[in-house]
């Protein structure tokens, strides 16, 4: 999905995203790459996208991400 139809907060959260992942040593693509696909996950999870998506479908991204948070979590408990 193209940035322009991010709303501002879907901006900012882009920004934090990638400025957090070259602060840990990510290229400037891999980083931005990895920042949209983040927030386009996160939109299609809220239904923020121009397509609507099925709620099943919608559920099981929100059950991707939480799953992705917990073992993110649990990678950080461990170092």
């Amino acid at each position: 999905m193209p940035q322009s139809a991010w709303t501002d907060k879907r901006e900012r959260q882009y920004d934090h995203i990638k400025a957090n992942l070259k602060e840990r040593g990510r290229s400037e693509g891999t980083a931005e790459r990895i920042a949209a696909a983040t927030v386009n996950q996160t939109r299609t999870a809220k239904g923020e996208t121009k397509e609507a998506k099925p709620p099943s479908e919608r559920a099981r991204a929100k059950r991707d991400m939480a799953a992705a948070g917990r073992k993110g979590a649990m990678a950080r408990k461990s170092r």
